[in-house]
């Protein structure tokens, strides 16, 4: 997996601060998740393709997460798209996006899919043969979800020179890999673990966007590679929380200590903060493997 960070502030897009979007690049697919304002020039900044995404995931209807959709939806069709597009947000986007569109009688040539959401619970949303993605429930102003990317089993390993010691044709090689026992030429019954090792570990990310300080996620993100955690306020404005339904980084890292994940990036910072280091200095007093969202931040999972 590969995580890019577009756009990692709070509120308004300024010329050094980006709200929120990134892409996750995992097993063939380029998910955008969210599309705040401006994230066209980010995706063209960073010399991500557009015609790679076929997937956007939109965590809820504030501007500073969805406002860049429309843009760069009419530049897919200046583009001459002809792909589909799914996008998957709450019940709300196709009418606000479908009423944008017939407004300024710019249609696409190419299918917009839309899957609007409402449930209250997590649901799978998005399911291939590689990857399965399902929502998060968070508790925020407005109805949001966060996204669990989660790859399914890789094939496993061939170990060319067991099986030709076994005299596996090669033509069984692909019923290997994916866990098969096959028969050698010889009519004999050849195990996969005398000729397989296990393949690559699947990766699980959470995308965890605005939302109040909530336990609730703890059992859906449990022992999660990597989890971004909104971190709006420091410890300082703490008391704004209740009221925006936002979180400290300290309350980003708690979250992640009890759901036990591998790494916490942190992000979604209030532009009253000119310093971002002490989000993280104020996270690590409580989960230690944390690290600072940024503009064009890349992370490897």
């Amino acid at each position: 997996m590969k995580l890019t960070i577009l756009g990692c502030y709070s509120a308004t897009p300024r010329i050094i601060a980006h709200t929120t979007s990134q892409v996750l690049e995992t097993r063939g697919h380029h998910f955008l998740i969210d599309c705040g304002e401006g994230t066209q020039i980010e995706l063209r900044r960073h010399k991500l393709k557009f015609n790679q995404i076929k997937h956007i995931f939109i965590s809820h209807l504030h501007g500073d997460h969805y406002f860049g959709l429309i843009g760069l939806i009419s530049t897919f069709r200046l583009l001459k798209r002809e792909v589909d597009l799914n996008i998957y947000g709450p019940k709300g986007l196709k009418e606000i996006i479908t009423l944008q569109l017939k407004l300024s009688n710019s249609w696409t040539n190419f299918n917009l899919i839309f899957h609007e959401l409402d449930a209250k619970d997590s649901q799978c949303i998005f399911e291939d043969d590689k990857v399965e993605v399902h929502t998060i429930p968070l508790d925020h102003k407005v109805y949001t979800n966060g996204f669990l990317f989660k790859e399914k089993l890789f094939d496993r390993k061939l170990l060319i020179d067991n099986a030709e010691a076994k005299n596996i044709d090669v033509a069984y090689y692909r019923k290997l890999k994916q866990g098969a026992d096959v028969y050698n030429k010889d009519g004999v019954l050849i195990k996969n673990t005398e000729v397989t090792t296990d393949g690559r570990i699947p990766k699980r990310y959470a995308f965890c966007s605005d939302t109040a300080y909530s336990e609730a996620i703890i059992p859906i993100i449990q022992g999660v590679d990597v989890m971004y955690h909104e971190s709006t306020f420091l410890e300082d404005q703490a008391a704004l929380c209740a009221k925006t339904k936002h979180s400290t980084a300290k309350q980003a890292a708690a979250i992640a200590n009890k759901a036990r994940v591998g790494r916490l990036i942190l992000g979604h910072y209030s532009s009253r903060y000119k310093d971002l280091e002490p989000f993280k200095n104020e996270a690590m007093t409580v989960f230690k493997q944390v690290a600072l969202a940024k503009d064009g931040k890349i992370f490897h999972i």
